[in-house]
C-alpha cells in the first residue's frame, strides 16, 4: 500500500553501503521509520531531502503493520538548512527531536504536533527569543503525549506547593507528604523546587495556543528554571538520558538525583 504524506526529518542511520534507515514526523501517521535505497551515493534521487529537519512532500510504500516500509518518494518543501548551519541552534533543535522520538510512538498520529513542530523550527530560525519556543513545544509535547507536569496544585489535595517530585509527575505539599508516609524529604523520592514565576510561566503556556505565543515573553532566568524541570522530567519519564550537549550542560546546574 502507497502512503503519500508530509514529513519532517528527525533522524537517520546507515544500512550497509549505500542505504539508510530514516525517521520523519509524519502529518498523518505520527513517527514513521522508512527503509531508504541509496541516499548515500552520489547519484542518489534523494538528494538533500533526506539531510536532518529537511520538510518533504514523501511518500513510502509497505503492507498494514510493516516494521519497515520503503521510502518511493522525498521532495523538499522547506529545508531549513540554516538550522543545521548554525551549531548551538541544531544542538538545542536535536533535542527536542530527541525527547519527541522518546515520547511519541510510531505509526500514532499526531496531526496537531507535527504543525507546532514545523511552525516551531521556521520561528526558531527568525525569533529573537527562541528558548520561549523551545518551552513551549516541550510543553505541548508533554500534553499530547500524555506526560504533562501537574504544577497548578499537589496532586492529592490541590493546596498551592513548589516542590516537584518526579515520581508522581506533580506538586506534592509537605502535609501530604506526611500522610503517606514519606515526611517531608519524600522519603529519598527526586524533586526539584520551583519559583511561583515559573509555574506561572508554565500555566499559561499549558493553556495557550500556539497563536498566543508572541505574548510569552518570560525571563531568561524563568526560562531556564522551567526548562531544567521539563528537561529532568522527560529524562526521568523515557528513563535515558537526552544525548545532546545542551541537555548535559544544563543537568550539570541541577543537583537532583534521578537514580
Amino acid at each position: 500500500m502507497l502512503h503519500r504524506t508530509e514529513g519532517i526529518v528527525l533522524n537517520s542511520f546507515p544500512y550497509g553501503e549505500a542505504d539508510a534507515i530514516v525517521s520523519f514526523f509524519t502529518s498523518d501517521y505520527g513517527v514513521v521509520r522508512v527503509f531508504a535505497k541509496g541516499p548515500r551515493k552520489t547519484k542518489s534521487r534523494f538528494g538533500s531531502a533526506l539531510e536532518p529537519l529537511t520538510h518533504n512532500r514523501m511518500a513510502f510504500w509497505g503492507r498494514e503493520h510493516a516494521t519497515l516500509p520503503r521510502l518511493t518518494q522525498a521532495d523538499i518543501i522547506y529545508p531549513h538548512q540554516k538550522l543545521r548551519e548554525e551549531f548551538g541552534c541544531f544542538q538545542r533543535v536535536s533535542e527536542i527531536v530527541e525527547m519527541t522520538l522518546g515520547l511519541i510512538p510510531e505509526m500514532a498520529p499526531h496531526r496537531e504536533l507535527f504543525d507546532i513542530m514545523l511552525n516551531a523550527l521556521r520561528l526558531i530560525e527568525t525569533d529573537r527569543l527562541p528558548y520561549r519556543v523551545y518551552l513551549f513545544y516541550k510543553v505541548k509535547l508533554l500534553t499530547l503525549s500524555g506526560f504533562l507536569p501537574r504544577l497548578s496544585g499537589c496532586a492529592m489535595c490541590g493546596r498551592t506547593g513548589t516542590s516537584f517530585y518526579f515520581h508522581d509527575g506533580s506538586i506534592v505539599c509537605g502535609g501530604c507528604l506526611g500522610g503517606m508516609g514519606r515526611g517531608d524529604s519524600g522519603g529519598g523520592s527526586p524533586k526539584v523546587e520551583l519559583s511561583m514565576g515559573a509555574i506561572s510561566v508554565y500555566e499559561k503556556i499549558r493553556q495557550w495556543r500556539w497563536e498566543m505565543l508572541g505574548r510569552l515573553m518570560p525571563s531568561p532566568q524563568l526560562a531556564q528554571e522551567l526548562e531544567r524541570m521539563l528537561n529532568l522530567h522527560i529524562r526521568f519519564t523515557i528513563d535515558k538520558d537526552i544525548k545532546t550537549n545542551s541537555f548535559l550542560l544544563t543537568q550539570q546546574r541541577v543537583t537532583v538525583p534521578l537514580t
